[in-house]
């Protein structure tokens, strides 16, 4: 599907699914320069931010290693899955703020997550679930492929592989799910489904762009790990502003009316 006019507005029904533009694969690159502008302009944010994510992500393996268990891993990093779109959509605030040629107020922020908190819970609640599933199709190989205590370097390639696969399978499904459902929740008053489902098609009609938008998320995310997660304190930030000029570029939801906080 592809911009175009539609007649939701006038008759009073809206479209299953925001219609989305075809993007130049190279695309995503520009997304990044723009994320980029808005980290210098609005770096108090931006720190705040990074800081918050990092410490929580710290916070998050000091829990795993006190507990001392897979359990304790699993438990706190599906609470972290669960409250990361509150703050992605804060990031978004910070970026259309810039947009409107205003000074990022954190009031505007806060009051643009209390607006679309619902959404974002039933949203961080089914990528907790595709989470808890992906971990329990992990430890389903093992089952399948069971080893031994001490397993040679030759006995461990078939489960690496398929462990692989599984976990790519998954990771393709969030992808998608995510790219740009959370901006449009944050924009326009719609529901879940319709912003999941709109992101989906965009993801399947941009391909080639999307490849290069994973691979650039991929990259962030080796960094950040690379750094010992202090790399996060830009980069996520950095993808969170990235995200919300992305959706602009590529979603036309005007068939769905602005939210209160979107607005002027």
């Amino acid at each position: 599907m592809t911009a175009g006019p539609t007649g939701g507005a006038a008759t009073g029904a809206l479209p299953f699914v925001a219609p989305c533009r075809k993007l130049d694969p190279r695309a995503p690159y520009a997304w990044l320069r723009k994320g980029w502008r808005d980290v210098r302009h609005a770096w108090r944010p931006t720190l705040s931010y990074g800081i918050t994510i990092v410490a929580i992500s710290y916070f998050a393996v000091w829990v795993a290693f006190s507990v001392g268990s897979y359990a304790g891993l699993l438990a706190a990093v599906s609470g972290f899955v669960f409250i990361a779109p509150l703050a992605a959509i804060g990031l978004y605030e910070v970026s259309r703020q810039l947009e409107a040629g205003r000074k990022p107020m954190m009031i505007v922020t806060v009051r643009g997550v209390r607006r679309v908190f619902g959404n974002a819970m039933v949203f961080g609640l089914t990528l907790m679930i595709v989470f808890l599933v992906w971990a329990r199709a992990v430890s389903m190989i093992s089952i399948f492929l069971p080893m031994a205590a001490e397993p040679e370097l030759a006995d461990l390639w078939p489960y690496l592989l398929i462990g692989t696969l599984v976990g790519t399978v998954f990771a393709i499904v969030v992808f998608a799910v995510s790219a740009f459902s959370l901006p449009m929740l944050d924009e326009r008053e719609t529901d879940t489904i319709t912003a999941v489902v709109t992101s989906v098609n965009a993801v399947l009609r941009n391909k080639r762009a999307m490849v290069n938008w994973a691979l650039v998320i991929v990259t962030a995310v080796f960094i950040g790990f690379a750094t010992a997660l202090l790399g996060f304190v830009v980069m996520i930030p950095l993808l969170g502003y990235a995200t919300w000029h992305g959706y602009e570029e590529t979603i036309d939801a005007s068939a769905w009316p602005k939210a209160r906080s979107a607005q002027g």
